[in-house]
């Protein structure tokens, strides 16, 4: 493969100008894969050049920030790609028969060990909510194409690990006095954080009491946004240093 032997400057080289490449694209043709024939655009008239150049140089910025975005695609893609060969392995029914036998186990367990009945609830909860998390990101990947896996996969995916222990939490006194305070803190944060531009902090503690299911609801608030930042950071990979070969069916 060429980028083995260009070296790791070679390779960061290369994918600098991919990146910024792909940035040029988004307003003139012909720049991240110029065709063989007609070769890459490049402007001929001043109005064009001056353009052309001017969006240039907004990109660098852009891809100064984006470069260590890329390289959180590239090992979110290393990742996703073997929990995705796994899943094309066992299908959609595989995937849900194995999520109901592991959580079933874990129920069987948390009944031996004499578990309250709040407890096996919290096994018996967590266990639907992933298996049906996973059944929908492994179905959304089969059905193709990159806005499908980006819109429901990979949010269905994160849910399928985050939201289990929160739905546990509900029924669960010694696992609540772990998930709940953490996640009241967590709150705090993004409310007087990234949701403190123009009040909207105080809008949300207005009308939303966090406790009770609120808990669920803001982790499905979390994992949504955090999949569909994990497929974007992919795709993203994927048109810079595009795999070799894919698998059929796999879209992760």
């Amino acid at each position: 493969m060429e980028r083995r032997s260009t070296g790791f400057v070679g390779a960061v080289r290369i994918d600098v100008a991919r990146l910024h490449a792909t940035w040029m694209e988004l307003a003139f043709p012909r720049q991240l894969d110029p065709g063989r024939v007609v070769g890459k655009w490049y402007p001929e008239t001043l109005p064009q050049k001056f353009t052309y150049y001017l969006w240039a140089i907004f990109g660098l910025p852009l891809v100064a920030i984006g470069y260590p975005l890329l390289l959180c695609g590239f090992a979110a893609r290393f990742y996703a790609t073997r929990v995705d060969s796994a899943a094309t392995r066992l299908g959609v029914v595989g995937v849900v028969l194995l999520s109901v036998v592991a959580w079933g186990l874990l129920t069987v367990a948390a009944w031996v060990r004499q578990f309250s009945t709040g407890g096996l609830i919290a096994v018996g909860a967590a266990g639907a909510v992933a298996t049906v998390a996973a059944a929908t990101a492994v179905g959304a990947s089969r059905v193709g194409g990159r806005g499908t896996s980006v819109l429901i996969a990979y949010p269905a995916a994160v849910t399928a690990f985050l939201l289990p222990p929160v739905v546990a939490a509900l029924y669960s006194p010694a696992l609540a006095d772990v998930v709940f305070p953490n996640t009241t803190s967590l709150a705090v944060w993004i409310l007087d954080g990234p949701l403190a531009i123009g009040g909207l902090n105080d809008l949300i503690r207005a009308r939303f009491d966090l406790r009770g299911t609120a808990y669920v609801l803001m982790w499905v608030g979390i994992s949504v946004p955090l999949g569909w930042l994990f497929g974007v950071l992919v795709a993203l990979a994927d048109v810079v240093r595009p795999k070799r070969e894919q698998p059929t069916g796999a879209r992760f």
